[in-house]
């Protein structure tokens, strides 16, 4: 049987992070969390029916895209 506590902490965390901030990238959820499927658990969230957006960007120094995901006001 496979076990979920793992995913429902990272589910967790990442929701957590997302209500206290203005969003969360692949980057800082693998250097802060260790997180290492981030756009996996996001799917997962979404599924769930939370309502995150992706908003792509780039680094300004490196020309690097990412994607800050954020997490849409769930009093709505």
């Amino acid at each position: 049987m496979k076990n979920t506590n793992k995913k429902m902490s990272q589910h967790t965390m990442i929701l957590k992070h997302l209500r206290a901030s203005k969003g969360l990238t692949l980057r800082e959820a693998l250097l802060d969390y260790s997180i290492q499927s981030f756009p996996k658990r996001i799917s997962e969230l979404r599924k769930s029916g939370h309502r995150i957006d992706g908003i792509p960007g780039r680094h300004p120094v490196t020309n690097q895209r990412y994607t800050r995901y954020t997490l849409v006001e769930e009093n709505a």
